[in-house]
């Protein structure tokens, strides 16, 4: 019962990302760089305190940590920038469809020969993509947010594939948080900050609330979980954020919006479903 409940807060905890932040960022109560940074360091800070209190040590110096970083960098800045023309679950929804379309194409890129029943559900979900990223009238996605969320989508795929099989991911995802403000921090350079005391609680509570302690919570239950549960479970984040962007945020959900999301998360069930397929493990 503790594992599926702590499951359960953890799929919450990353689904409220995107409710925060478009609340925080279309809302005007914050910038979408300054909510990036704010929310990296709050993440930091909850994360190198929990690896502390553990008596662990940040891996800050490691090969793969640029490539960590770089990626982590793309996903925080993509993801605040969609998120000022993207509702909050259709956001998440291509979010998680990109992310695992990068791992797909990684897997065939490194060898991994995918199944038919791999190929079908890729190609069902790219189907759904496309929907979701349609422009224009009838449209669900607005183009420059789309891209945003995509570049988010692909930084995040990326350091989940670099950070899959770590010793201690908790304490990778911290030195990465770390690393990465000064990077982030070169956002605000000749940029006029704007951001209230709304913008800042919601980017704190994004950065280590739903993400810090939605990360520690994650890497618990992981290692309990098998492959295909730990992917299967994550199909529930874009529904979760769908559902509480429409309560919270009062935002209406659209048809093609509701097609897109049974494309997509029909056809990652198909792909992960399959002996063979990868889990994204972020």
């Amino acid at each position: 019962m503790r594992l599926i409940l702590m499951t359960c807060m953890t799929m919450i905890a990353f689904a409220s990302n995107s409710v925060l932040t478009r609340w925080a960022v279309d809302g005007g109560h914050i910038d979408p760089n300054s909510f990036a940074v704010i929310r990296v360091l709050a993440g930091a800070v909850v994360l190198c305190t929990i690896v502390v209190l553990r008596q662990g040590k940040l891996p800050l110096w490691r090969k793969s940590r640029i490539a960590g970083v770089i990626s982590l960098s793309a996903y925080m800045v993509g993801f605040s920038l969609a998120y000022l023309t993207l509702d909050a679950g259709l956001g998440a929804l291509i979010l998680f469809g990109v992310v695992q379309m990068t791992m797909f194409f990684h897997g065939i890129r490194t060898g991994v020969g995918p199944s038919g029943r791999q190929i079908s559900g890729a190609g069902l979900a790219f189907v759904g993509l496309l929907l979701a990223l349609w422009p224009g009238p009838g449209g669900a996605a607005d183009l420059v947010g789309a891209s945003f969320m995509v570049a988010a989508g692909v930084g995040w795929g990326i350091y989940s594939i670099v950070g899959r099989g770590g010793a201690d991911p908790l304490a990778s995802t911290a030195a990465n948080f770390l690393l990465c403000l000064p990077l982030m921090a070169v956002l605000l350079v000749g940029v006029q900050p704007n951001f209230g005391i709304t913008g800042v609680v919601l980017a704190v509570l994004c950065g280590g609330l739903t993400s810090g302690l939605g990360y520690a919570m994650w890497y618990t239950v992981l290692p309990r979980l098998s492959n295909s549960t730990a992917a299967i479970v994550q199909l529930s984040v874009p529904i979760l954020a769908i559902f509480a962007g429409a309560l919270i945020l009062n935002e209406n959900i659209a048809a093609l919006t509701i097609i897109a999301a049974a494309l997509v998360l029909g056809g990652i069930m198909l792909a992960i479903t399959s002996r063979s397929a990868p889990a994204d493990r972020s």
